[in-house]
């Protein structure tokens, strides 16, 4: 849990997102027109709030989520997920939720002409792209693959880390670094705002949003339960990853040793076949393996073990 400092309340939770992006369409329109990919004079004039009743919980996972929806009075439809904590079913979740915004577009005789487009914007407090350190901006589109200037269209999925976020890797968008800061910068420990933040109407706005003294004893205590939540939730699944790659370095240390033991007979070199096993025992012993265990997948004696 968060220490008890400061003057707000960290803007990515749940309570404070959706008071923040879901109760003020002024600002969700900001959100929009700041961050998503969109073309000269299509900028979002006008937008209001949808249910979020397309994509149904998902199990394990539904506290890390916050999500808004709205549709632009043109038809466009955007959807906003606030995502704590990466996992490995967070992409196809927005592949469905943005599908589903498609559909519910049209009844059973209405012509596919009138679909418009789905924006699917998410924000993702945590490290879940194979990119570089300063690649926190993925944008996908449906594209020709050999033309990728050629585009279709219809869905557009736009994921953002915000842990990689640093401003002076933006020019020119003041909009998007002003929210992306206020994301970032922002949280309970917060007792001095940047004065941009303040100069700026709009986050101006999100920040008194934010003033702790706007909730009441009963919203402060799902606010923490919210963050407990969330931690456990990053523990299991961090828990999970390293039990998985322990698992998996064993299992590979145990095939590499079987197939190292092959080749060294195949081929006469039973020194081969000793150093390969000592190898192996060293990689063990580095990450924190038991001797008993590794004698048990080396056939190395205890002294051996002990020794190296």
């Amino acid at each position: 849990m968060e220490e008890k400092k400061g003057k707000y309340l960290n803007p990515k939770a749940d309570l404070t997102f959706k008071k923040v992006f879901g109760e003020h369409e002024d600002l969700v329109m900001s959100l929009l027109n700041a961050l998503l990919p969109l073309d000269e004079g299509k900028r979002i004039e006008q937008v209001k709030f949808l249910t979020s009743e397309l994509v149904p919980e998902n199990p394990g996972k539904k506290n890390s989520i916050v999500d808004v929806r709205c549709m632009e009075t043109g038809g466009r439809h955007f959807i906003v997920e606030m995502q704590m904590n990466w996992n490995n079913e967070f992409q196809q979740r927005v592949i469905l939720n943005a599908s589903k915004a498609v559909v519910k577009q049209l009844g059973t005789s209405e012509d596919y002409s009138l679909l418009q487009p789905v924006y699917a914007l998410n924000l993702i407090n945590d490290v879940g792209f194979d990119a570089g350190p300063d690649e926190f901006y993925h944008d996908y589109a449906i594209v020709n693959v050999e033309h990728s200037d050629r585009i279709i269209d219809g869905l557009r999925f736009i994921f953002i880390e915000l842990p990689k976020f640093k401003p002076q890797t933006i020019k020119e968008k003041k909009m998007m670094v002003l929210w992306l800061r206020f994301l970032t910068e922002i949280d309970r420990n917060t007792e001095e705002v940047p004065p941009e933040l303040l100069e700026n109407p709009d986050t101006a706005k999100a920040l008194q949003i934010l003033e702790k003294s706007a909730y009441n004893e009963q919203e402060l205590r799902a606010y923490e339960y919210y963050w407990d939540a969330v931690y456990n939730e990053r523990g299991a699944i961090r828990h999970g990853y390293k039990q998985g790659h322990a698992q998996g370095m064993a299992e590979g240390l145990v095939q590499g040793m079987a197939e190292g033991h092959a080749r060294g007979m195949a081929e006469g070199h039973a020194d081969g076949v000793e150093e390969n096993k000592r190898e192996n025992a060293l990689r063990m012993k580095a990450d924190g393996m038991p001797a008993e265990l590794i004698a048990k997948y080396t056939g190395l004696d205890m002294d051996t073990i002990n020794s190296l």
